[in-house]
């Protein structure tokens, strides 16, 4: 039978490949933009990792959110995000909320975001 300590020293031969995987990341920069193309600055820009798993957490469920706002030039910028899918939300002042799920792969990937001006109320007593 093994002993504790041989499987203890055999364990981390196996698991190696496991643990030395990098996960697929991916730099994300967010644009905001008005309907006539101009910067959105100060916008509440909130995105959530929902689907993808991770190989150095063998298979556990990848937990990230990251809440920032834009720039003067109306960009938002995230590091490093696991490659899958996103939902992205954008709270501006005088806009349209926004939110939309987004599918990445690449290292690097730019999202274009127009926000559209709010609708008019509706009313059945007109």
């Amino acid at each position: 039978m093994w002993t504790r300590r041989a499987l203890l020293l055999i364990l981390p031969v196996f698991c190696a490949p496991v643990f030395s995987a990098d996960d697929d990341v991916t730099v994300l920069q967010i644009e905001v933009k008005t309907p006539g193309g101009r910067p959105v600055e100060r916008a509440a820009v909130i995105v959530n990792f929902s689907e993808g798993r991770s190989i150095k957490k063998l298979g556990k469920k990848i937990m990230t959110h990251w809440e920032l706002r834009t720039n003067a030039v109306g960009t938002a910028k995230i590091p490093s995000i696991p490659q899958g899918k996103i939902q992205i939300q954008v709270i501006a002042k005088g806009y349209q909320t926004f939110g939309q799920m987004f599918e990445i792969n690449e290292p690097e990937k730019t999202i274009e975001i127009t926000l559209k001006l709010p609708q008019e109320q509706y009313s059945s007593h007109k």
